[in-house]
């Protein structure tokens, strides 16, 4: 599964990070980070990067199975 993200929907809210950390980070400046940005989640991080689909506020991220 691959998530993708909405760059310009994305106001670096940070939920997705508090969800699932070893996918997402987000710095100082709001910029988020895809730690794997065009490929597949590994199998031990996908419920956690599914939580973070879930609570983005703004919709910005988007699963692909």
């Amino acid at each position: 599964m691959r998530i993708d993200v909405d760059w310009g929907a994305c106001e670096g809210h940070g939920l997705c990070e508090d969800a699932a950390p070893a996918v997402f980070t987000v710095d100082d400046d709001g910029e988020l980070t895809h730690h794997f940005e065009d490929t597949d989640i590994p199998a031990e991080h996908q419920d956690a990067a599914r939580a973070a689909v879930s609570v983005c506020p703004v919709i910005a991220l988007h699963l692909q199975t």
